[in-house]
C-alpha cells in the first residue's frame, strides 16, 4: 500500500509538551507539512498566545499547513455559549489559515435527537460558509455520545443539506458496535474529508476504552487501523490521514521519541 507522504498529517495532541514552534520544527524534520492545531491543550488556546502574524511567519518558516483546529464541542447542542465559541473558532481559523473546523457532538450520556443534530448543521452552516471554513462532522463511538455512526452523520449532513464533511476516525469505528454493519454498503467515501488515526494494543473489553489507551499504530493494535486504512484506499479515498493519539504517556515522549513513533507507523502503513 503506497500513501503520498503528503497525504500524512500529525495531529499536536501527540506533542503535548513541545511549543509550536518546535512542534513545527519537528513536522518539517519528518518531512512533512500537514497539522491539526487543538484548542484543548495545556494552554488553553490554539496559538499559545501568539498572534496571528507570529503563527503564519512561523507556518511559512517551515512551510505547515494547517488543516484543522479541533474541535467545536459540542457542536449539536446549540445555545448562545456554542455560538459564541463557534464564532471565536471561525474567526481564529481564518485568520491562521486553518482550512476546517472540527465539528464534536455531545459525549456525556445525555440523548440529543437525530432532528436536533441536523437542525444544529443547518445553523452553523451559514456562520462557516461566511468565513470560508470546511465544517468537517466527527462522530464519537464512546457510549455515552450523541452521534456514534458515521453513516447517520453522513444522512444528516445529506439531510440538512449543508457542505459539511466527515471525520472518520479508527478508534470511534472500533467502539461503535454497528460500524462493520453499516460502513461498507452505505458510506460514501466523497463525504469523507479526514481520517484520524491511532492505536490501542489495551486488551480490556471494547466498550472500557478510553482516550487514555489511544497511542500510535503497531502491529499489536486492536482497532486495526491499518486494515482501516486498506480499506479506505481500496474504496477510493485520496484524503488525508492524520495521527491523532491521545494517552498521557505522551507527555513523557521526547522528540525523537515522538519521530520515532510517527515513521513507524507510517511504515506500517506503506508495507
Amino acid at each position: 500500500m503506497a500513501i503520498d507522504p503528503t497525504r500524512f498529517c500529525i495531529n499536536r495532541k501527540i506533542a503535548p509538551r513541545l511549543s509550536l514552534e518546535a512542534f513545527f520544527q519537528l513536522v518539517h524534520r519528518l518531512g512533512l507539512s500537514k497539522v491539526e492545531l487543538r484548542n484543548d491543550m495545556p494552554g488553553g488556546k490554539v496559538t499559545d498566545g501568539l498572534s496571528a502574524d507570529q503563527l503564519r511567519a512561523l507556518t511559512d518558516k517551515y512551510h505547515i499547513d494547517i488543516i484543522t483546529i479541533n474541535a467545536l464541542y459540542p457542536f449539536n447542542r446549540i445555545d448562545d455559549d456554542l455560538l459564541t465559541r463557534a464564532e471565536a473558532l471561525l474567526q481564529e481559523a481564518q485568520r491562521i489559515g486553518a482550512r476546517a473546523l472540527v465539528m464534536c457532538p455531545l459525549n456525556e450520556g445525555i440523548t440529543v435527537s437525530p432532528q436536533q443534530t441536523l437542525a444544529a448543521m443547518q445553523q452553523l452552516a451559514p456562520r462557516f460558509a461566511h468565513y470560508g471554513i470546511q465544517g468537517l462532522v466527527e462522530p464519537l463511538g464512546f457510549p455515552v455520545s450523541s452521534l456514534r455512526s458515521t453513516v447517520q452523520a453522513q444522512q444528516l449532513i445529506a439531510e440538512a443539506e449543508v457542505p459539511f464533511k466527515l471525520v472518520l476516525d479508527t478508534f470511534h469505528h472500533h467502539l461503535y458496535e454497528q460500524a462493520e454493519q453499516e460502513f461498507p454498503a452505505s458510506i460514501d467515501i466523497e463525504q469523507i474529508g479526514l481520517v484520524h488515526l491511532s492505536g490501542v494494543e489495551d486488551l480490556r473489553p471494547t466498550a472500557e476504552l478510553t482516550d487514555e489507551e489511544r497511542v500510535m499504530l503497531s502491529d499489536s493494535d486492536v482497532l486495526n487501523s491499518v486494515v482501516q486504512v486498506k480499506r479506505l484506499e481500496m474504496l477510493g479515498y485520496k484524503g488525508i490521514y492524520a495521527f491523532e493519539p491521545f494517552s498521557s504517556q505522551l507527555e513523557r515522549w521526547t522528540p525523537a521519541e515522538i519521530e520515532r513513533q510517527i515513521r513507524h507507523s507510517i511504515e506500517l502503513l506503506q508495507a
